[in-house]
């Protein structure tokens, strides 16, 4: 089964942006994921197993060296990655 997730981190932090930035590296080196950001979220998309896993384990770890954050998620039970051009929107 295949999974897309949208998250958003919220450290409550002043020095917010070390802790996001570490976040979203983890998740880009994870093999098997596909991780598009941009200014207001970042998307995860990949395996429904690879991905809880990988959240699991890469929040965690943000707690652990980071301290305090909120996470706000939305998942769908489907591979929605634009690199899949999974709502055929191909032109051509």
């Amino acid at each position: 089964m295949e999974l897309s997730v949208e998250i958003s981190k919220y450290p409550l932090a002043d020095d917010y942006i070390p802790a996001i930035k570490n976040f979203i590296e983890r998740l880009q080196k994870t093999n098997g994921l596909s991780v598009v950001g941009n200014t207001m979220s970042t998307q995860v998309f990949g395996d429904y197993d690879l991905v809880m896993d990988t959240l699991k384990n890469e929040m965690r770890y943000s707690y652990e060296k980071f301290g305090k954050a909120i996470f706000v998620c939305k998942f769908i039970g489907v591979n929605l990655d634009p690199a899949l051009n999974p709502h055929n929107t191909d032109t051509n």
